[in-house]
This record gives structure tokens, sequence and C-alpha cells, in this order.
């Protein structure tokens, strides 16, 4: 049935910011995938969630949960809050808590940048770090990785009198690099005071390198200018729900909050969070298992021919294709495989792989097996 189209709006209705704009594109669904090229079987290998569902604990706490969903949450994510101060020896009023850390970003935008307002990071990198600037009418500077991580040094250079924010993604989001602790040391001894640093350690429980620093302990408790990032999103396997929070300065926790939306986590998401807290062997659990799937995909990715940057500390490689990344998608796409195409990040020439359980793994190889050929 053919649908009318509805009224159009005068074009000054939308803030001139806006017109640019390409919104973020998200990786496609298994559903979707399978219905609309007819596969039995579809592995997603894009997003880089955790393989494994939620905590036991998680489980029966979202069972619980479910009995009072005809209530509002908690929009001050009070319980889940002081759990997170005590775990780290912070203030309550130094927790921020959202819907996903990339949440907290675009608050954190909303509240400090204006027109002609500059926030530096790295690129290519996590999307949300230029996008959310650009909504509010601020600048994004990007600077260049070196080698595929960070460059500090020119991050530190590209800081001007209008700079606000500068965005570290540690692991870097999609390259899967990080910087060392001297790296980082010598960034926030260097940094001017009129910058607020945004410490992305999205993928913090994955990384078993001695040599990666704990954020919220050697650079928020230390008094540095930072927001540190964390998600329930990855480790946890909990992306479904939406729940990440921040540690930083009072001031800036308030202002964000004066912009977050009442209601902004679910009630199952942080009754799930909070269960998930104190299970220290599951993560240990994970992260060995993840260890293990990241060697295994490393294997197989070598095994195809194919490059990719490293060393690689999250749960995901950067694998570099050329000018083949969007063929190579598709033809993986049309045999069951969902990968990330780079081109939103920032690197057209590139995929992104997530370590899934080994049997992924073991159907990403094969189908590696039938797909490569064709691009020598």
């Amino acid at each position: 049935m053919k649908r009318a189209r509805l009224a159009d709006v005068d074009p000054s209705l939308i803030r001139p910011a806006l017109a640019g704009l390409v919104p973020y594109e998200p990786g496609k669904p298994v559903e979707e995938v399978q219905r609309e090229l007819g596969l039995e079987r579809v592995v997603k290998l894009a997003s880089n969630e955790g393989p494994y569902g939620p905590f036991p604990a998680a489980l029966e706490a979202i069972e619980r949960a479910t009995l009072e969903l005809n209530r509002y949450p908690d929009g001050g994510a009070y319980r889940l809050g002081q759990a997170l101060a005590e775990r780290y020896g912070v203030r309550f009023e130094e927790i921020t808590v959202c819907a996903g850390a990339d949440a907290i970003i675009g608050y954190l935008s909303l509240a400090t940048l204006g027109p002609g307002d500059e926030a530096v990071t790295g690129w290519p990198s996590f999307p949300s770090y230029v996008l959310d600037p650009l909504k509010v009418g601020g600048t994004p500077v990007r600077v260049p990785l070196e080698r595929g991580r960070f460059d500090l040094e020119a991050i530190l250079a590209a800081v001007t009198p209008r700079t606000k924010l500068v965005f570290i993604a540690a692991p870097n989001n999609p390259t899967g690099t990080t910087n060392t602790r001297a790296e980082l040391d010598a960034y926030f001894a260097a940094v001017p005071p009129h910058v607020l640093t945004v410490l992305d350690q999205a993928y913090f429980e994955y990384v078993d390198d001695p040599d990666y620093p704990d954020g919220i302990a050697e650079y928020a408790k230390a008094g540095r200018r930072v927001l540190v990032l964390r998600t329930f999103s990855k480790i946890f396997g909990l992306a479904g729900l939406r729940v990440g929070y921040g540690v930083g300065s009072e001031e800036v926790v308030t202002a964000i909050a004066k912009v977050r939306r009442a209601f902004d986590v679910a009630s199952v998401g942080q009754e799930a969070a909070l269960a998930s807290l104190g299970d220290h062997g599951e993560i240990e659990r994970r992260r060995i298992a993840n260890r293990e799937a990241m060697a295994l995909l490393t294997q197989t990715i070598r095994g195809a021919g194919l490059d990719f940057a490293g060393p690689a500390v999250g749960n995901f490689l950067f694998v570099e294709v050329g000018d083949d990344a969007e063929t190579m998608h598709g033809a993986l796409l049309r045999k069951g495989v969902v990968v990330r195409p780079l081109g939103p990040f920032g690197a057209p020439d590139a995929l992104r792989i997530t370590a899934g359980t080994p049997e992924e793994i073991d159907f990403l190889s094969k189908t590696l097996s039938d797909v490569v050929p064709a691009f020598r």
C-alpha cells in the first residue's frame, strides 16, 4: 500500500550545525542479515560485544527487576553509583552513570562545547568523538595516528586556547592499540589546565598488559583533569542494556547531570550492572577466554594472508585490506559473517573483526578461505 508523505517543515527549523552531519551507522543485526540474504547461519563479529551473555548473578537480577517494570527507574542510579564509588574509592558525586559510555560523550559535549569550541582526538577512532561535538556546533580536531596508535605529542601540539576536550581511547577503537603508561604520564604532565581529557577505557577489563595504566587510580585520583570512561557493554555481557559510567570531578559530573535525561538507565540495566560488579572470578575467566580467542583470531587473519594493526590489546583486530574493504565486507556478509567496515571511523581501507567464540572464529576462518582468494 502506498503511503502518503507527511508534511515538510521549513528548512530553517533544523540547526545549521547538523547540515553536513552523517548519522552514526550501526552494524546490521543478525536477524536482518538472515532475512535479507536467506542465510541459515550468521556470525556477528562486527560490534565488539563480548561473545558471552550476562553473568549468572546478573541474569537473576534481571529476572527480579522485570517484576517492577511498571515503575520508573532510579534516575540518579543511586545504588549502582554508590557501589562504583566504593569500588574505586571516590565520592558518589564523582560518578556519572548513563546509557552507555557513548551517552556520556554526548552529554559531556552538550555540557561543555559551544560554537567554535574545539575537541581534539586521534583519528581514525570512535566516531562519537567527532559526531557529538559537531552536533552542538563544536569543532572536532582530528590528529592522525602514528603507527596505528594515538600520537599524544601531536595531540598536545593541536591544543589551542579554544580546546576544551581531548578524547583519548585506550585501547583505541577501531585499531585495538593503546598507549603506554609512560606516554600517558607524559601527556598528563604537559596538557594545559584549561583542557578536560576524556580517557575512554571501555575495554579496560580485557587488558592484562602490566604497562597498561588504570586511569581511575593513576590519573583521576592523582588529581589530573580527567573523566575516565568504563562500560558494562563488553566483558560483562550487557551491551543490550546500555550501562556505562564515568569517574571525574564533581563539577563535570554535575554538569552532565544537568543535561542527562531524567531516566537515562533502565532499572533492568542498573540491577544487572550492580549484580555483575563483585564477580571477579567470572571477569578473569572471560579475560582468559578472550586472550585465547584473540590468539586464534590472530592466527586466522594471518593464515588468510591479511595484515592487522598491533599489538591489539582489546577483543578485536583492525584488519587492513586496502581499497577492497567494502567489497570484501559484502562478500563476507553474503557468506554469513558480519564484520565492521570502517569508513565511518575514518578508515575506509580496513575492517574491524571481533574475537568471538572458538566456533565463530572457525566459521570465519572457513569463510575467509572462500572469500580472500578472489581479492588476490
